[in-house]
């Protein structure tokens, strides 16, 4: 606990420097005092380490926040946000139209609604914050991403006397992040990765919101971090900026692994509940602030106060170094756009967000073809064609490349002995895989992550970060049903497709067939802003006839009329039949069974449901008429949602259950997923 009674022992100085520290952790303060609500104490330990970082070593041009190479700062303890904001406000980091990023008015409205500072950081709401925190260690996961993004760039793009990429990632990280299992997967990739862009600040102020955290965490983090491969730094104090300083040139020396700098803190510093919970996860009370503030030698009636020449100097220090280094490589990179013309045009695309002429033309057409082709072969083949053209497609599995079909073809995989590589091996370790995704994707890349389905649960928090941050990643799942067959129920995901479409901002697509995957796969490379899950079959599947029936581009329209006796006979349909992926084929088999007895059957793809309600009212209305209530959905499911399209009479085949080990024709049977009992179900709902 410190001492508040005696101001020196906090407020050591006068200096400039210490006044912005101060201003650091008065503002964060205030902001939570006003609001009532916040998290004031690690802002206020942390702030000589954020002043150290943003004012002594972080390239950043505070008007160009968005400049490529930045270096970039991540607060993976998102809840300590009034730390970012204050730095944003301080530093003068200015919105596109030159207005500030976060204003004193912005700081005074913390968590309102509407404000450009929420309770935690989130992208491309506020500019100048490089990710979405909050959950902990996903911060921690996605600045794996961001270095890797470095050093692929790096690879492929700088050439001698271009150097084009060359940025250093910093991820502020607590207690918390460590105790995350997705930081610690991340961790042991990126130092068996070698990625000495990257510094982790660990703030060990061995606090959690339930007390002390020797309640449930005392490891040496430290030596677990040697395990890993990682350069390993403790900084004793974190008010000792000398120490800090040189923890940081240390970091920019090490050339061979990253840098974990531990610094010991003491969360609520110079307050009377310093060291405790109680600093952690609410306002210190209007009594508290005001001693605090005196202890810090600071005037105690005052609020959201900034001293004259304290914004100026830390903008200065901040703008002096990163403006002329800004400059410069925009110099090279216009030079650059001559001498190396057509990876210039890579690099343009990536920092606007463009495709290259031509992307799509190597996307192949699949012949009508009983037996078919599973849709994850499908899928490889079609992720293979755009890859020729895009190189900045990359990404890979998690140990799974061989079941999932996403090696591209020809092409190295990144290691720390080739960063050109494009093909990623994250090791069984699915939830660092889709943070470290996001964190390429937020570099500029249009990277991608695989796995079995089911294993979706072990990564759903960046599936999830990735659509609230509206980024291009591309999930690929594949082994999506019970068709997995004789791997029994632990392999056969049955509420994996409810859970991604209730997730807002997700496009799921579940493509039947391989012209299907095709078209899907348009649609993800299309919307570069528009996160994407790919789920696909391991069995094989009919490629249909798109000369007898619809065409699959009816897929960026989410669903579509794939087969109708109606239309072609005329009048309407006397029942719909809806279905996606490897179920649409048996859709197509039931409906041909009806069509023979003289039923005028209609068969609705719907590969997205999000696509789908994106569409018009009318468009809905041609494929789904509101007079045809005789409608039967057949997915290898479960059921939840597709009330919406069956409506009241009518009837699902879907899973209610969980698998079963065995052949996928017994399974088939035994859950009802045959086209006599599709063609029973029809019936059925046409006499009700």
């Amino acid at each position: 606990m410190t001492d508040t009674a005696n101001p020196a022992n906090v407020h050591e100085d006068g200096t400039p420097e210490r006044l912005e520290i101060d201003t650091i952790r008065t503002l964060s303060m205030d902001a939570v005092q006003a609001a009532n609500s916040g998290h004031p104490g690690t802002p206020m330990a942390l702030a000589p380490v954020g002043h150290t970082l943003w004012t002594k070593f972080l390239r950043y041009d505070p008007a160009q926040a968005n400049w490529p190479n930045r270096d970039r700062f991540v607060l993976s303890v998102g809840h300590a946000s009034m730390l970012l904001y204050s730095l944003l406000h301080l530093a003068g980091v200015k919105q596109p139209d030159g207005a500030p990023a976060v204003s004193l008015d912005d700081i005074k409205a913390f968590r309102q609604l509407g404000s450009k500072t929420p309770g935690h950081p989130e992208y491309s709401h506020t500019v100048g914050v490089e990710t979405t925190t909050g959950p902990l260690g996903q911060g921690c996961g996605n600045s794996v991403g961001m270095a890797i993004a470095e050093r692929w760039m790096a690879a492929r793009y700088n050439k001698p006397g271009f150097t084009l990429f060359d940025h250093d990632v910093y991820s502020l990280c607590g207690d918390g992040d460590m105790m995350e299992g997705v930081a610690s997967e991340a961790a042991s990739l990126a130092g068996h990765l070698k990625l000495s862009n990257l510094c982790w600040i660990y703030d060990s102020n061995q606090i959690s919101i339930e007390g002390d955290t020797d309640l449930a965490f005392d490891e040496d983090v430290g030596k677990r971090f040697e395990a890993y491969g990682w350069h390993v730094i403790h900084v004793d104090d974190a008010n000792d900026v000398a120490a800090l300083t040189k923890a940081f040139e240390e970091f920019r020396a090490t050339s061979d692994k990253p840098t974990l700098i531990i610094v010991k803190s003491v969360i609520g510093w110079g307050s009377p509940r310093a060291g405790s919970e109680k600093a952690h996860g609410e306002a210190l009370g209007e009594d508290n602030v005001r001693l605090t503030k005196e202890a810090y030698g600071w005037p105690a009636d005052k609020s959201f106060y900034v001293p004259e020449g304290v914004q100026q100097r830390f903008e200065q220090a901040v703008a002096g170094r990163g403006v002329p280094l800004r400059e410069a490589w925009e110099a090279t990179l216009q030079k650059y756009r001559t001498d190396h013309a057509d990876l210039a045009k890579e690099v343009d695309a990536i920092i606007n967000g463009t495709l290259p002429d031509g992307w799509d033309a190597e996307i192949p057409t699949f012949e009508a073809d009983a037996k078919g082709l599973a849709s994850r072969d499908a899928g490889g083949k079609v992720l293979n064609a755009i890859a020729k053209t895009m190189p900045w497609l990359i990404g890979g599995s998690a140990d799974l490349a061989p079941s999932t079909k996403t090696d591209i073809k020809g092409e190295a995989s990144f290691s720390a002995s080739d960063y050109a590589g494009r093909n990623f091996h994250f090791g069984v370790r699915e939830h660092a895989m889709g943070s470290v995704a996001v964190g390429m994707a937020l570099s500029g890349l249009r990277s991608y992550g695989s796995t079995f389905l089911v294993f979706l649960d072990y990564m759903r928090p960046p599936v999830r970060l990735s659509a609230l941050m509206e980024l291009g990643t591309t999930w690929i799942f594949t082994h999506d049903s019970i068709g997995v067959g004789e791997d029994g129920p632990t392999h056969q995901p049955i509420e994996m497709l409810a859970m991604m479409r209730a997730t807002p901002g997700l496009d799921m697509f579940r493509p039947g067939d391989a012209n299907e995957v095709a078209a899907a796969w348009r649609a993800i490379v299309e919307t570069p802003k528009q996160p994407a899950a790919l789920v696909l079959s391991r069995q094989a599947l009919p490629t249909l006839d798109r000369s007898k029936y619809a065409s699959a581009d009816g897929v960026k329209q989410g669903g579509y009329v794939l087969a109708d006796s109606a239309m072609e006979n005329g009048g309407t349909p006397d029942v719909i039949l809806l279905a996606t992926g490897s179920e649409v084929g048996l859709a197509i088999e039931a409906h041909e069974k009806l069509v023979a007895e003289g039923v005028k059957s209609r068969v609705v793809s719907m590969p997205s449901w999000y696509r789908y309600e994106k569409q018009s009212d009318a468009y809905k209305e041609s494929v789904l008429p509101k007079a045809i209530t005789a409608r039967v959905a057949i997915e290898m499911a479960g059921e939840i949602g597709w009330d919406r399209y069956v409506g009241l009479a009518g009837k699902t085949i879907t899973m209610s259950t969980f698998g079963a080990s065995a052949p996928i024709a017994k399974l088939a049977d035994k859950f009802g997923f045959t086209a006599d009992n599709v063609v029973k179900v029809a019936k059925s709902v046409m006499a009700a």
